[in-house]
């Protein structure tokens, strides 16, 4: 493992990881998957970890698996190359966007990009609950449960107290039932 392949790998994210760190876990699957440097479980509970830290989930799982891969050196690199290409971006797109945000080339591009971030988080969302819940050809119904009972905790929320429930909130509730589902 050297720091270029590490450096490589999270530049190609970053340069490619349109709509945020939800969207972004497509592609680092795809990345940290084909240069061996985690399992597939072993990238589930990572992406857990780095959701329920805090700081955006595409820098913490890039400096997550940096660290595991070669120690602190390789979390800088990592983190440092995931964030490189979205600075650089922002920095051009700020100087070059306020004279065309009204153009409607550029309104309908931006449109079909947010379409684009949609399936892409609804494909991660499907690859996390294959993984989490039907691991090893065979469903884990507690873990499918535990999965649905949040979803509609969430979902329900809103309609039952007119205001949504917190993230954070959501996370505790998640790791007190976990720890309740599957014991200590």
């Amino acid at each position: 493992m050297s720091l270029l392949e590490l450096f490589l790998g999270f530049l190609r994210v970053g340069c490619f990881s349109f709509g945020g760190g939800y969207a972004s876990v497509a592609l680092i699957r795809e990345v940290v998957l084909s240069h061996g440097w985690l399992t597939e479980e072993g990238l589930s509970y990572v992406i857990a970890v780095s959701e329920s830290t805090p700081g955006p989930i595409m820098v913490n799982l890039a400096t997550y698996i940096g660290s595991t891969q070669a120690g602190v050196p390789g979390a800088l690199v990592a983190t440092f190359a995931v964030v490189l290409p979205a600075f650089l971006i922002i920095l051009a797109l700020m100087a070059v966007l306020r004279r065309f945000v009204e153009n409607p080339w550029v309104r309908a591009a931006l449109t079909g990009l947010k379409a684009c971030v949609a399936g892409l988080i609804l494909a991660t969302a499907a690859d996390l609950l294959a993984a989490n819940c039907f691991a090893e050809q065979r469903p884990d119904f507690l873990a499918l449960g535990l999965t649905l009972a949040l979803g509609a905790l969430y979902f329900g929320f809103k309609p039952l107290f007119k205001k949504k429930l917190s993230p954070i909130a959501l996370i505790a509730i998640a790791a007190v039932l976990g720890i309740v589902v599957y014991g200590v």
